[in-house]
Order: C-alpha cells, then structure tokens, then sequence
C-alpha cells in the first residue's frame, strides 16, 4: 500500500511582484528563489505528478521577508489541501497582534531563522524572553514552531523544548547533521539527546538525503538509526522544493529510494501521519 504523502516544506514564488514585492528579509534575497521560482499552480501541478496529497507551503523569508501574503492567499484558495508555514517579528512590540492577523488568513505553522538562511546571526533571540508570550500562545492552540538552526543551535532548542513542553518543535533538515564516520553517528550525539523531548520532531528533507546517501553505510543506514532514536512519529518529510532542485517527482523517488530499509509502518509515519500531527488542519477530515 502506498502511504499518503504530505511535504511540510515546500515554497511558492509569485511572478507578480507588484502585488507580491520582493523584499528580503536582510536584504539578501535567496538565489534559488530568483533563478527557478516556482508559483503556487505550478506547485499544484509537481504535487499531482508526484502523488503529493497535501502540503504544509513554508513562506519564503529570503524573498518577501515578513510579508506572507502570497502563501496566504495561495492556502485560501484550496485550504482542504494546504496550510501555510509563516515568518514574522516575534520581538516586535505588536508581535501578538501579528500573530492574530496572520492566524486568521491561513497560518498553520511559524518558522524561526537562526541559522541556515541568507543572513547569519548569533541566533540568541530564539531565547529571549520578549519571545515566549508568542511559544505560550502557540501552547494555548497547539501550534507548532518551525526552527530552522545548525546544530551550534541545539543547546536553545534544548532549553525550549524545556521550557515549552507542549509546543512541538520541528526542527528543518535535521539540522544539517554531520554523519561522517557512519553509525552511531558520533557527531550527532546533541542532536540525539532531543529525542528525550517529546515535543521535538525532525523534518527530513532531500538535504538529509543527500548527507546520509554520502554517508558511511548510506541511507539505508542512516535512517533506520533515526527511527531507533526518535521514532518514527517524530519524522517528518518536506520537498525544500525548489529551493532543492526539483522536479518534486524526483525529490519524492529519492525519499523512496532512502526509505527501502524502514518498515511500511514507519514509511507510513514518515510520508505523512507525523504531518498531521504536527498540522492538524492536514489530518483526515479536516479544512
């Protein structure tokens, strides 16, 4: 049987830049997006093709900065099927206020930057508390909280899975992992630690993919041992399309192909029922 497939990161690039201005956030906009931009039909069309049932679509900081209306506007359109994954200011003083808006057009999902993106920072405001009031309102609804980061991040991850213990955090492309040397994957041993945090999940991504086809033993190494440490309820899988290079059929035929070693039960999980729980607007049933 062939699992439902949900991509809990995919982006959308509008080539109407009037209605849409480009406006990178730090003013450094991401070359995927300028050079193979993909729009929100064509997005629905590659999904098709692929057998992508559903989809969380994450807003692009390195195009539109906080301005997430194009997602919005696109997951309105067919909000069975889609929900959006958003950026905003969390330090900023009407940052609540922001948080409301953005709740009521479409946002299922927030996506934090602390590393990984065009611009690099030290990434301490993860931790600041002018942030909590948004993670103790996630809480209040049971929103998820996206964080992009390296592994040098993974001691701020530590202490909010801690301190908000019924917010779930994904955690995208598995935080890069370093893999060299193969199992048990030494230089992981951080990133590990997190299983112990039910709230934590890890998002697998064509970049996880290709660090573990590298790795000592490959894929169908790699990823077995990560179901052992997180189960298989705590994985989750997204395209990155395009910012990883597509078609999206051959970003899902490379996840097949990593995932020959996993039982149909964790393939299942993996593919998509750790989405909806990450995304419950993505479950069975639900618009």
């Amino acid at each position: 049987m062939k699992p439902e497939i949900i991509d809990i990161h995919p982006h959308i690039i509008s080539t109407d830049t009037a209605r849409y201005p480009i406006a990178p956030q730090h003013g450094h906009r991401s070359d995927w997006s300028s050079t193979r931009p993909v729009t929100f039909e064509q997005m629905v069309e590659e999904m098709d093709e692929a057998g992508v049932a559903k989809a969380a679509i994450v807003h692009s900081s390195t195009t539109y900065g906080h301005n997430n209306a194009y997602v919005a506007d696109s997951v309105a359109k067919q909000p069975k099927r889609f929900t959006g994954v958003y950026s905003f200011d969390l330090l900023a003083p009407d940052a609540l206020k922001t948080f409301d808006y953005w709740l009521s057009h479409g946002m299922g999902g927030i996506r934090l930057f602390t590393g990984g993106a065009t611009h690099q920072n030290d990434g301490r405001w993860l931790v600041n508390p002018a942030t909590f009031p948004i993670w103790e309102r996630c809480a209040e609804i049971g929103m998820t909280m996206v964080v992009q980061t390296t592994q040098a991040g993974l001691s701020m991850v530590t202490e909010l899975a801690e301190r908000f213990p019924t917010v779930r955090i994904a955690l995208d492309h598995c935080t890069r992992p370093v893999l060299d040397g193969g199992a048990p994957y030494a230089a992981c041993a951080e990133l590990f630690e997190l299983a112990k945090y039910r709230n934590v999940y890890l998002k697998i991504t064509p970049r996880t993919f290709d660090l573990a086809q590298a790795a000592p033993g490959g894929a169908q190494a790699f990823f077995p041992h990560l179901v052992q440490v997180f189960g298989a309820d705590h994985l989750a899988f997204g395209s990155n399309y395009p910012a990883s290079g597509g078609p999206l059929k051959k970003l899902i035929d490379q996840g097949h192909a990593c995932f020959t070693s996993l039982s149909e039960e964790e393939r299942a999980w993996v593919w998509g029922r750790t989405a909806q729980i990450l995304y419950p607007a993505l479950a069975d049933g639900e618009s």
